[in-house]
């Protein structure tokens, strides 16, 4: 996507996908009509609700459930399920927040002309997200 001279696109990071979705909604019924919440990954990948879904019994790794990873099913091969696995945001043992990107996982992108970007600003920011 490439912007128009006039505008500008807002990255910002919220701690929780609740805090992402909830100003993505506010920010969508002030008339900002660009709008997206993704979930920012070091793997480059993402959750398979079918296949990773703790709830429904469906978990079939590890990995998948900490890793939001759609590539760590059983269709994936042993030696990538293996390294995934081995990961300290797997385990448990690493760092709070380890590999996670400031801190936050959950990104909201918002295009805006410079003239409503203050706004946007303001609603990212009082629903906890950094800029």
């Amino acid at each position: 996507m490439q912007l128009a001279p006039s505008e500008r696109a807002l990255l910002a990071y919220f701690p929780n996908s609740d805090a992402a979705e909830l100003a993505a909604k506010e920010l969508r019924e002030s008339g900002y009509n660009n709008v997206q919440v993704d979930r920012v990954s070091r793997f480059g990948a993402t959750n398979d609700k079918e296949i990773n879904n703790a709830l429904m019994g469906r978990a079939e790794t590890i990995t998948g459930l900490t890793l939001y990873s759609a590539g760590t099913d059983s269709f994936v091969d042993n030696d990538t399920r293996v390294l995934l696995g081995a990961d300290p945001s797997v385990s448990g043992y690493g760092n709070h927040d380890y590999g996670v990107a400031g801190g936050s996982v959950f990104m909201v992108t918002v295009v805006t002309t410079g003239d409503y970007a203050g706004q946007a600003e303001e609603i990212i920011k009082s629903n906890g997200g950094k800029i």
